[in-house]
């Protein structure tokens, strides 16, 4: 046997730097885990508090049977408040007041819109919910998320 082959089996048998080498290939992969585990985290919280904030707003609106626009932008206020501590920037809200005539028949008393398409179904969606005099408060909102570590990746 040559000193060359005696030296190929002894680099094959070394294991001195594996360690080192998976860290360096596995290391990005479970930082990259990491983070969107941490902002798919955050996104889920920030789900259940703008949940959270159209509930408010619905309840709070609903709890009157006259408001006026002071009124409104108080409610408004207090669904932004839920959403604390993430900024209420993204936040965007569209709230319809619905009533039902002698028929039965939903129609719009009030509407609020901020941010967002006005939703176009409030007035069939509220069908058969309520009779003559009575009436609903339909609540939609949007929040825009931007995840914190997507200026990093791409």
């Amino acid at each position: 046997m040559s000193f060359k082959m005696i030296k190929m089996k002894n680099f094959y048998k070394d294991i001195s730097g594996v360690s080192a080498v998976e860290t360096a290939i596995l290391f990005p992969v479970l930082l990259m885990m990491l983070t969107a585990v941490y902002d798919l985290g955050q996104g889920v919280v920030l789900s259940q508090k703008v949940n959270s904030a159209s509930q408010i707003i619905g309840d709070l609106i609903a709890r009157n049977e006259t408001v006026n626009s002071a009124m409104i932008d108080d409610v408004i206020n207090a669904g932004e408040l839920a959403l604390f501590p993430y900024p209420s920037e993204g936040f965007s809200y569209d709230i319809v007041s619905v009533e039902f005539d002698e028929d039965g028949d939903a129609f719009e008393l009030w509407r609020r819109t901020f941010g967002m398409v006005a939703t176009s179904t409030p007035l069939e969606d509220s069908v058969g919910l309520g009779n003559e005099g009575e009436g609903v408060v339909v609540v939609s909102v949007e929040y825009t998320y931007e995840p914190f570590f997507n200026q990093f990746f791409v």
